[in-house]
């Protein structure tokens, strides 16, 4: 990378380790160690999970809408987790546990069956993409039914995580999830040269000796490990995945072994400032970090598209 390049990442670095001591209220030890640290913490390793998320599958699709949100993966994994959240007997220690493992389940559902339709050969990536707005259409309403059969106060619970949220007390959540993404980061960044490959097509990598099915089905897994993970853990938090791989496109180029580590870093940064943001924002209350994502990604996205068409 570039000198300019290692200062950004430098500054970065700065202004993570000054986010707890930022924001309402007095930064005393216990509020930054306990309260601020912790969210510190969740918002890097979701954000690095879903921008690295994004960026593979937009690679492997060779398509830039192509995120876990538009496979079908991020509604599967929500869908999964409500499950777990209302209708599943949950106990004591086991609560995070088991909606985790469902959340992954149905999140590797939907992008086992993505990836089969787009190993048959006979469908184009835009038929593969509307396979996923489906999957998601579908995944959606069947949450909706699930929220309808619950009683008041598991819809209330269910409502609050929906909106995404990071706040936590103590480190309980940041421990189930840092081996998650240390095994998302391992086995996503693994297959960089394949990825790279991936640019001139599927069809090309597999003339260049890449084993395009192990490739696939390894990092679709991988990737619903992590969005699964962090759908239970933090809610479904929207356009990480899709606005920050386009952000670095614009600024770093499409080389995959600088686009896809630097598109997991910033979406933990992202995420993170997100985050402040959300608890900073309105005196005496937080917003849920999912609206702030929303509120700036989409207009973001608008941004993007206009520039392309004018390109």
């Amino acid at each position: 990378m570039s000198v300019k390049a290692w200062g950004v990442l430098v500054l970065s670095l700065l202004w993570l380790a000054a986010i707890p001591w930022l924001g309402q209220g007095d930064a005393d030890l216990f509020v930054v160690e306990q309260l601020r640290l912790p969210r510190l913490l969740m918002g890097v390793m979701a954000g690095v999970i879903l921008g690295l998320s994004g960026a593979v599958f937009q690679t492997l699709f060779n398509n830039p809408l192509a995120t876990p949100a538009t496979t079908g993966t991020t509604a599967a994994a929500t869908l999964g987790a409500l499950v777990a959240i209302v209708i599943l007997p949950t106990y004591g220690a086991l609560v995070m546990p088991v909606t985790i493992l469902v959340s992954f389940t149905f999140a590797v559902c939907a992008s086992l069956l993505v990836a089969k339709i787009a190993s048959s050969g006979r469908v184009g990536m835009h038929q593969i993409l509307l396979a996923g707005i489906a999957i998601s259409l579908a995944a959606g309403a069947l949450a909706s039914g699930v929220q309808f059969t619950a009683d008041q106060a598991s819809t209330f619970q269910a409502v609050r995580w929906a909106l995404g949220n990071l706040g936590q007390v103590g480190y309980q959540r940041v421990l189930y999830l840092l081996p998650i993404c240390v095994l998302c980061c391992v086995l996503m960044l693994r297959p960089i040269r394949a990825l790279q490959a991936y640019l001139l097509g599927e069809s090309r990598a597999f003339t260049q000796g890449v084993n395009v099915v192990r490739v696939r089905t390894t990092l679709l897994i991988a990737g619903s490990i992590g969005v699964g993970a962090t759908v239970a853990l933090c809610g479904p938090i929207a356009f990480v995945g899709l606005i920050i791989p386009h952000m670095i496109r614009l600024t770093a180029g499409v080389e995959r072994a600088v686009f896809i580590p630097l598109s997991a870093w910033y979406g933990g940064v992202f995420l993170a400032t997100c985050d402040l943001i959300c608890r900073s924002i309105i005196p005496g209350r937080e917003l849920p970090v999912g609206v702030m994502t929303a509120s700036i990604g989409a207009p973001v996205l608008v941004w993007l598209i206009m520039r392309h068409q004018q390109d």
